[in-house]
C-alpha cells in the first residue's frame, strides 16, 4: 500500500500537478478574455449613433446635468459616448476658488463650494500624486494590500495637504444658480456620495449615476448598502452597475451604479411621464434600450414607433 501511495505521489507531482497548473493558467487567460468582452458588451450601444433621434426628442432643449466629481470636465469618465456631450447643460462643482475660475471660462454653471448633506465646513485630503483619489475621507493604508496596491505605489496615496472648504447642499447650491430642475445627477466623490445625496432636497433627476464603495480604502466611509437604501427611499431603483477597481475578495472594490425613478409605482411613472422626452434621451444615451421599450410600451409613450425600432446590441 505504501508503495502504491508513493508511486501515486510521484505521478501526481510529475504529471498531474503540471497539467493542473497549465489548466489553471488557461482558465486565468479565459477569465481575462471574458472580462474584456464583458467590458466591450457593456458599452456595445456606444457604436450606434443616435444624435439625430435625440435632436428630435429634445426639440432644442438641453439635459440639465449636475456632475459632482468632474475633474477633467463633464463626462470625464466617458461613461457614455462624448458625441452626446453637446446635448447636456452641465453644472460642475469646484470648491477651490482658483480652479473654479478656470472652469467658469468655459462653462456657464459652476458651483464654487463643496457639497454635503448640510451647510458646513469640511476638510479635503489632497493626494497630489493621485489627484483623482483626493477625498473628504482619509486613505487607510492598512487596507491597501487588500486593494492589490503594490507597496512601491503606496506613496501615490500619501496625503500631501488638507484644505478646508465651505460646503452646501445640492438643493441650495442649484437654487443659488437659479436652476430649479435637474435631469441627470452624477456623484463620484471617493466615498462622500451618500452625504451629498442626502442634500438633494426636492430635485428629482431622471437618471442618477453613483459610485458605490463595496470595499472602501478610506476611513469611515458609509457602507455601500446605506447608499443603495437611501436611493431606494428616494424612490429610485438600480438598473445597471459596472465593477471598478481590484480587490482580494471576489467582488470589485467599487461599482458605478445607475438608478432611474421606480417605474413599478405611480410616483415613479408620473415623474417619468412628466419628462418623457428627456427620459427617452437619457435611456438611449446610457444604452438602456430594451428597458426603455418595456417602460414606453407599458405607459403608452408618444413616438412609440421610433422607440420600438431601436436595437439593443447589449442583448445580442
Amino acid at each position: 500500500m505504501n508503495k502504491i501511495i508513493e508511486k501515486f505521489g510521484k505521478s501526481f507531482s510529475k504529471i498531474i500537478l503540471p497539467f493542473l497548473y497549465k489548466l489553471f493558467f488557461v482558465f486565468k487567460i479565459n477569465k481575462r478574455a471574458a472580462n474584456y468582452f464583458e467590458e466591450k458588451s457593456f458599452f456595445s450601444n456606444n457604436k450606434q449613433n443616435f444624435e439625430e433621434l435625440i435632436k428630435f426628442f429634445l426639440e432644442d432643449k438641453k439635459i440639465i446635468a449636475l456632475d459632482v466629481g468632474a475633474q477633467g470636465g463633464f463626462n470625464s469618465d466617458e461613461f457614455f459616448s462624448k458625441k452626446y456631450n453637446n446635448f447636456f447643460e452641465p453644472v460642475l462643482v469646484e470648491p477651490i476658488k482658483d480652479e473654479a475660475e478656470k472652469l467658469k471660462r468655459k462653462n456657464k454653471y459652476v458651483i464654487n463650494n463643496g457639497l454635503w448633506s448640510s451647510k458646513t465646513q469640511k476638510k479635503i485630503y489632497v493626494l497630489e500624486n493621485r489627484l483623482g483619489s483626493s477625498s473628504m475621507y482619509e486613505p487607510d493604508n492598512n487596507l491597501f494590500q487588500l486593494h492589490k496596491i503594490k507597496s512601491e505605489d503606496y506613496k501615490n496615496y500619501d496625503v500631501t495637504s488638507t484644505i478646508e472648504i465651505e460646503c452646501n447642499t445640492i438643493n441650495q447650491s442649484l437654487s443659488d444658480l437659479n436652476i430649479f430642475k435637474l435631469d441627470y445627477l452624477k456623484i463620484d466623490t471617493q466615498g462622500a456620495e451618500l452625504e451629498i445625496l442626502k442634500g438633494i432636497g426636492n430635485y428629482k433627476p431622471l437618471l442618477i449615476k453613483l459610485e458605490a464603495h463595496i470595499h472602501s480604502m478610506y476611513k469611515n466611509v458609509p457602507s455601500w448598502n446605506e447608499l443603495l437604501d437611501y436611493a431606494y427611499k428616494l424612490n429610485y431603483v438600480v438598473i445597471d452597475w459596472k465593477g471598478i477597481g481590484s480587490h482580494t475578495t471576489r467582488v470589485p472594490a467599487e461599482m458605478d451604479m445607475i438608478f432611474i425613478p421606480n417605474f413599478n409605482n405611480l410616483d415613479g411613472i408620473k415623474l417619468i411621464k412628466n419628462n418623457e422626452n428627456i427620459f427617452v434621451c437619457l435611456m438611449i444615451i446610457f444604452g438602456q434600450i430594451n428597458l426603455l421599450k418595456i417602460i414606453a410600451n407599458k405607459n403608452n409613450f408618444k413616438n412609440l414607433n421610433k422607440i420600438n425600432n431601436l436595437k439593443d446590441y447589449y442583448s445580442y
